[in-house]
Parts: structure tokens; sequence; C-alpha cells
């Protein structure tokens, strides 16, 4: 069993601790830190583990194996807003030569790791072209904070949503070489309105279109265009392939928690040695393209995206 501190026990901070914590035969958590301790005593000691404010006090114990991040760096988010400072992040673990992960959980949605596998499995040929939109209605619901911080979430939308997309997109067709994005703001915050979205060409010669509208209902989609078919990943269990020639047929799969499926193989990751599903790679093509994305934005014109 692996003991674990969580450090940050906001809405994300709990639900990390709710998807392993007497569920998991392989992670628990016996530490948390909190700045705002009086309102999550009660959390603590329902869940069974040491509370603090300190961030020193966790990483001192040597009873603590790994540390979870539930800020916007680690709340399914790019490792920075730059690619440089990623790579920074990145180099660090590898030299003290620490396992490393980073929770895109949406790429664990069964419907997702069902079109992964026909992706990479030729079921629908070369990949021409992909199309994605994650819009939630989070500024209604989770105000204040770093998401009504431009200086935190620039672009947008693009930030506390679109990054999913873009992990999703870089998962399944790979590195992104140019974009072209705009962001038109109809209120700002709180409780923002604003649309995002970005035109694209991978390294591979495919074109992708990302969109995301901040305050409208929940919406999950990801569709892949290939040379013999295309695949259509809607919410977390639909998947629909159609085949040239044939009518698409639609299948839905199991719901899983996509958080805990990750934490899970962060589990294994430590344990075995097993490569964590979101390699230090992708992580790093991710945030350039993210970078690109918001400068893109900045100048209204394309760019392409850094390499470091």
């Amino acid at each position: 069993m692996i003991d674990a501190a969580v450090i940050g026990l906001g809405r994300w901070g709990k639900n990390i601790v709710e998807s392993v914590q007497g569920k998991s035969k392989r992670l628990r958590f016996i530490r948390g830190v909190s700045k705002e301790p009086d309102a999550v005593r009660h959390f603590a000691a329902a869940k069974s583990f040491e509370l603090s404010t300190e961030f020193a006090d966790a990483v001192a114990d040597p009873r603590v194996q790994a540390v979870f991040l539930a800020t916007p760096v680690w709340c399914e988010k790019p490792l920075a807003l730059t690619r440089a400072a990623a790579e920074r992040a990145v180099i660090a673990t590898k030299q003290a030569g620490v396992p490393f992960a980073l929770g895109n959980n949406k790429r664990c949605f069964s419907s997702m790791r069902e079109l992964k596998r026909v992706v990479a499995d030729g079921v629908i040929g070369e990949v021409l072209h992909i199309e994605g939109n994650f819009t939630n209605e989070h500024s209604a619901r989770v105000k204040g904070g770093w998401r009504d911080d431009p200086r935190e979430s620039p672009g947008g939308g693009m930030t506390g949503a679109g990054l999913h997309v873009i992990d999703a997109f870089v998962s399944l067709v790979g590195p992104i070489q140019t974009v072209d994005a705009r962001v038109h703001s109809r209120k700002a915050p709180p409780d923002p309105r604003d649309a995002a979205a970005a035109l694209m060409q991978f390294s591979t010669g495919a074109t992708g279109v990302l969109a995301t509208v901040r305050a409208a209902p929940m919406y999950w989609r990801i569709m892949v265009f290939g040379t013999k078919g295309w695949a259509e990943a809607r919410e977390e269990t639909t998947l629909t392939v159609a085949k040239v020639g044939e009518q698409p047929v639609t299948q839905i799969y199991p719901a899983v928690d996509s958080l805990g499926v990750l934490l899970e193989a962060f589990g294994d990751t430590i344990e075995t040695g097993k490569p964590f599903p979101v390699s230090t790679a992708e992580m790093l093509d991710v945030a350039g393209a993210f970078e690109a994305i918001i400068r893109s934005m900045a100048e209204n014109r394309p760019i392409n995206v850094s390499r470091g």
C-alpha cells in the first residue's frame, strides 16, 4: 500500500481523496495540507488522514511515498502555462529519479479509451482530421480563485476546459505543429461568458478544430476522421464508429471513475515501474500547444508550436 499526501483540499483535492480512500488496494492518503484547515477538518477526520497547513510537514514525513498537488497545476491541467516552465518540472523529476504523473483524467473516460484503441488499431485508417469540444458550466457554479484570474487562466475557457481537448488531440493524433486561435468574451468574470476556438495542424499533416464555451451545459465530444471511416466519443460512455460503406454503429460502455483509473495507474507506476499513461513527452506537447494558442489569441495570427 502506497501512503500519500494531498496538497490542497478544495473541490478537486477532495475528489482525488474520494476516488481512492477506502476503495483502492494500492493507494491511500495519510496526510493532507490546507491553508484553510477549519473548513476541511471534518472531511479529514471522516477520511482518516492527518491535516496540517504546511507543505513542508507533508514532504518531511518519512511515511509519505507520493505527493498529489491538487492545485491548478495538477488539476488536469498542464505542468505550467509555458513549455519552458513545464520542461523544468520534468527535468527536476527525472534528476530526482521519481515517478511523475499529471491528472488528465478525461482520456480515461470509457468512451475515450475505446476511441484510442480504434484509432491505434487502424480501424478508421490514417487520421486526416479531428474535432473536439469540451464545454462546462463551471464558470456559473465555481466562482473566484484561479478561474477568474487571467494570469492563471488565460484564453477564456481554454485553461479550465479546452486543455482537456488539447490533451485528447495529442493522445490520439500526436504533436501539434501550428495553431490559429481566437477568444470572444461577452461577459467578464465573475460568471464569465466567452467562447474560445482554435484551428490546428499536426506534425502528421492532419488538421483539427477545438472549441469550448464557458457557462453552457456540460458537453464532451471528440471526433476523428480517417481514410477508412470516422469515430466519435460523446460524453463518458458513448462511442460511434462508421466505416466506409457501412452504417454507423453506436456502443455504450460501462461508466468508470476516470480519476480513480488514473490514480490507480499512478500507484502502478510507483510500485512496478510501469510507464504512466500520460508520458512526459505528451505533457510537454500539450503545454507547448496551449502556450501557442494563448499567444495566437493575443497576436491574432497563426503561431508555430515550440518544441523546446
